[in-house]
């Protein structure tokens, strides 16, 4: 018997996106006993060096790799989720949703300090406007500067002091395994996480899908009940919100334990501006199958009480 070629698996070149492809590589391997070799495209977003606000922010680090599944270039992409546009893609499907990582942020600072113990004036960098918003919240007297690169050049910045701190995503650290330079993880409550943060998305063509069962399978097996749900509701919200991956926005999602009658999540929702002065917060709790409309009904109920997404 002819031994069937491995799938083609597209990643962006970052240590970050070849570990969390890799992760997915090996997971898909192991369901199906089939091989999975990774694809390097390079995005816009690898390419630049302008700020997320300047280069567009939506769709920066997809495009690319979605032209590369529907020209068969590729048979899947691997992004983190947080990264796609919300509106569908034509001939596209997320066709799995592995379980989350950690969805926090965390804060890494050149002393080893708290958000609460900086410096009165220090300089913490980050390129989202969400965070940003947030960290003005708490503490309007910080300097938040713009900042690109990889983890390791962002890292290497707060050792030379160009920076006292910045704010990085959990997950990512997780990933590369660096997490022992968290000098403070942010709890939700003070840092509400991006739509999406943590969690992978697996994308396919619509085609390959319904002509490799196998493959289908697959994913079937690789995606996660419980972490679809949640970042369906909070990519809902966005979508509501009109609000692109760049804007001050955050939206977080937790689904209540199996074991439930009826099982529930509790979305919680941030807008606010990058000077901190003004900032939202909502939640809802509605049932899981109503993910979705949970996360528009929210939007709804934060465009009705005059939030403005900038």
């Amino acid at each position: 018997m002819m031994t069937q070629p491995p799938w083609r698996l597209g990643t962006r070149g970052s240590a970050l996106a070849l570990a969390q492809s890799g992760t997915v590589a090996h997971a898909l391997s192991s369901l199906t006993g089939r091989g999975v070799e990774l694809v390097v495209v390079t995005t816009t977003g690898d390419t630049s060096t302008a700020s997320l606000q300047q280069i567009g922010g939506t769709g920066v680090f997809v495009s690319a790799l979605r032209d590369a599944l529907l020209d068969r270039t590729v048979d899947l992409a691997v992004h983190s989720l947080k990264d796609l546009p919300t509106a569908p893609a034509d001939g596209l499907q997320i066709a799995a949703t592995p379980v989350r990582a950690d969805a926090r942020d965390v804060l890494v600072a050149r002393s080893e300090a708290s958000l609460g113990q900086l410096p009165h004036g220090a300089i913490v960098g980050t390129g989202s406007p969400r965070r940003a918003a947030q960290l003005l919240q708490v503490r309007p007297d910080l300097e938040v500067r713009d900042i690109r690169g990889n983890v390791d050049t962002r890292l290497r910045k707060v050792e030379e002091g160009q920076y006292d701190a910045i704010v990085l995503a959990a997950a990512g650290l997780s990933r590369l395994d660096r997490l022992a330079v968290v000098s403070e993880w942010l709890d939700t409550d003070v840092m509400v996480p991006a739509p999406g943060q943590g969690a992978l998305a697996v994308e396919v063509a619509d085609e390959l899908i319904a002509a490799d069962p196998e493959l289908a399978a697959g994913l079937r097996a690789l995606d996660d009940p419980a972490t679809r749900a949640a970042v369906t509701a909070e990519r809902s919200l966005l979508s509501g919100l009109e609000a692109g991956c760049s804007a001050p926005v955050g939206g977080y999602a937790v689904v209540d334990e199996p074991g439930m009658y009826t099982p529930e999540l509790t979305l919680r929702a941030f807008v606010g501006s990058t000077d901190g002065r003004a900032a939202t917060r909502m939640s809802i709790t509605a049932p899981v199958v109503e993910a979705a409309s949970a996360g528009r009904q929210l939007a709804a109920s934060m465009l009705g009480a005059g939030v403005v997404v900038a």
